[in-house]
């Protein structure tokens, strides 16, 4: 198995709040995160939703698509959002949150191994596309919550 770790920081002229409850609302992602085409929940979980399961299906700009599901170990309100992934990749993904000032900073650490072969057998010369490929995902996904927070800040007014 082919192992990564990715560190993806955002940072957003919103209150920490607001950003929160756009990630915490996964089944929302397909309405505004390009690349991710599905979201299905499998378990809901207790009320602040350690236990949830849910199954991702999740197309970048290569030919193909990773499948896996999530299984929520952690949440803590407006600071930390944590789950292992098994499927097509396993490992663990985190997502902490924090005001700076007036602005709110995310970041995602994803410890994955993948389980397709072909990407196994792949990744010694693929891994920079592997690696290009989930850039870009996270690149569209913060383009998508920005304009889900500025449509927000519309709304508001």
């Amino acid at each position: 198995m082919a192992e990564y770790r990715f560190c993806t920081l955002w940072r957003f002229d919103a209150p920490l709040e607001a950003v929160w409850d756009i990630i915490y609302d996964v089944r929302s992602w397909p309405q505004w995160w390009r690349g991710v085409e599905e979201v299905l929940e499998l378990a809901p979980g207790d009320g602040m939703g350690v236990g949830a399961r849910q199954r991702y299906v999740w197309k970048g700009a290569l030919p193909y698509r990773l499948c896996f599901d999530m299984h929520i170990t952690a949440v803590q309100p407006l600071a930390l959002l944590e789950g292992w992934a098994s499927g097509e990749v396993e490992g663990v993904g985190r997502w902490q949150f924090r005001r700076e000032g007036d602005a709110t900073l995310v970041c995602y650490d994803w410890q994955v191994r993948t389980t397709r072969g072909w990407m196994n057998w792949l990744a010694p010369v693929a891994r920079p596309l592997f690696e290009w490929n989930h850039d870009y995902l996270m690149e569209a996904g913060r383009r998508g919550l920005g304009l889900q927070l500025a449509s927000r800040r519309d709304v508001a007014c």
